[in-house]
């Protein structure tokens, strides 16, 4: 069941299922969803006054997972465009050619294409490529301290995710966004070590962020930067 509540000027949409429990659950999601799950027979009058007096913390919730959303501006990959790559912007420069490939040349990032049409394309691989070497490299470090808590990521992989940086399956599987090669190191890493921390603590409760904290002391920075330069 859909409803809603109004907090000052903020609508909060919830979607209610009912089951056999005592006590009203709140669950906010990744993808910005808020979920209740109600006892039988509780009433929707209830429902909303406890979602009302929870709305701070559900609202806090949701703009954490709004800055960890993917909200890069969409490119018209031409000449003279900005484009990032390990935070630092390089400038577009194209070129058509039979022979298609793409450089960094100092400030520019190169590309030699048989078409306009083909720029993107090109590009979006040249990207791809870089985040299967980059990527991985810089997790691993990481991946070797997390040990030390007897724990180990299934596997790493890259995957493209619209609406998240980064994830990991209750079987240890961590996904990330390879749209993370176009952030700096320290980005890369705050993704990583808050999904090894999962590892942990699967959800984010005091204790995930006291890890989180404790493992990587300038995260609150990095998700900053995150958010402001590929937003």
């Amino acid at each position: 069941m859909r409803d809603s509540i109004q907090f000052g000027s903020q609508i909060i949409e919830f979607w209610v299922t009912f089951s056999d429990r005592k006590t009203l659950g709140i669950t906010i999601t990744p993808e910005m969803e808020v979920k209740v799950n109600a006892p039988l027979g509780a009433e929707m009058g209830q429902i909303k006054k406890k979602l009302l007096g929870k709305s701070p913390w559900i609202l806090k919730q949701l703009s954490f997972f709004l800055s960890f959303q993917p909200r890069t501006t969409p490119r018209k990959y031409v000449g003279g465009e900005t484009h990032l790559y390990l935070g630092r912007q390089y400038r577009l420069k194209v070129d058509l050619g039979e022979q298609e490939w793409v450089k960094l040349r100092g400030k520019f990032i190169w590309v030699q294409a048989q078409s306009k049409s083909r720029v993107k394309e090109l590009v979006d691989g040249w990207y791809l490529a870089h985040a299967r070497v980059k990527i991985p490299q810089i997790a691993q470090p990481l991946i070797e301290k997390f040990r030390s808590f007897g724990v180990e990521p299934a596997s790493v992989v890259l995957r493209e995710m619209p609406k998240r940086w980064g994830s990991c399956t209750p079987r240890g599987k961590i996904m990330l966004n390879p749209e993370l090669i176009k952030a700096p190191r320290g980005c890369i890493e705050y993704v990583i070590v808050h999904e090894l921390c999962h590892l942990i603590h699967p959800d984010h409760s005091r204790r995930f962020f006291e890890l989180q904290s404790r493992e990587m002391p300038d995260w609150e920075v990095w998700k900053g930067k995150l958010e402001s330069l590929l937003a």
